[in-house]
């Protein structure tokens, strides 16, 4: 899917701490129901739909999309603050009218490439990232989830982006030094079998920093500044635990 191809207006799920990158995949659980309807209106299906991706791996009985103005595609973006869900601070709430959380202006738009809905009415879908966005302006909800206007102009290279020659081993090497004590998301053997961008962006996209950490990372130009930006982050994380004197990070520069 190429940028010039995909919708101004996207609906958006706001989720602190969670980020894609274009090329990446993203499972997710959906169970609230604003946004139940938002994933059935983005695959074009009624509610009662059992599952589907053009065609369902594990329901081949599973009905087509039956709206031909769906876009199959949703938005993920981070609150501005960050807060346990996407929903309004208690205080907020005590408003008779109450404003959805401030939301960063830069996501990524995904496309859902499988679903499936369960028997309690929830989805299971894997969301795979086409290109960032700018987010320009923000329509009323729609059935109560959210929908903003997206430009795509300070992406295009997104959808085209690849090095076959990127080296991902600076940044195993500091990972190995980072991972003292901490929790990875998968075993370090598992990640150094990954080559390439899918190295680099897999460790963004997982490893345990901050929101704002992780809107830094998403919002890097290019993928060598992503990766400069990954290894200082990594790099602060060995020098807080005063292990400088003996462990030799890789440099970013």
């Amino acid at each position: 899917m190429q940028s010039s191809s995909l919708p101004e207006i996207i609906p958006v799920f706001p989720l602190t701490g969670i980020m894609l990158l274009p090329g990446m995949w993203l499972p997710l659980h959906i169970f609230e129901p604003r946004y139940r309807h938002m994933i059935a209106d983005a695959v074009g299906v009624a509610e009662d739909s059992w599952g589907g991706a053009g065609k369902p791996a594990n329901n081949p009985t599973a009905p087509e999309p039956v709206r031909e103005d769906a876009t199959g595609v949703i938005g993920m973006v981070q609150p501005l603050v960050p807060r346990q869900d996407n929903r309004p601070s208690p205080e907020a709430l005590a408003n008779p009218h109450p404003e959805e959380p401030e939301l960063y202006t830069v996501g990524c738009v995904g496309r859902i490439e499988r679903w499936e809905r369960t028997p309690d009415g929830r989805y299971a879908i894997a969301l795979k990232g086409v290109s960032r966005f700018r987010i320009t302006g923000e329509l009323p909800l729609l059935k109560g989830y959210r929908r903003v206007r997206a430009s795509y102009d300070e992406f295009k290279g997104d959808t085209l982006e690849s090095d076959p020659s990127y080296d991902p081993s600076r940044l195993m090497a500091a990972l190995d030094c980072w991972k003292r004590g901490k929790s990875l998301p998968m075993a370090f053997g598992e990640l150094r079998k990954l080559h390439g961008l899918a190295a680099l962006n897999t460790l963004a996209m997982s490893l345990p920093l901050a929101p704002v950490e992780k809107q830094a990372l998403l919002e890097a130009p290019t993928h060598v500044e992503r990766e400069k930006l990954l290894l200082e982050l990594l790099e602060m994380g060995i020098e807080e635990r005063g292990e400088t004197g003996n462990v030799t990070p890789p440099k970013s520069n």
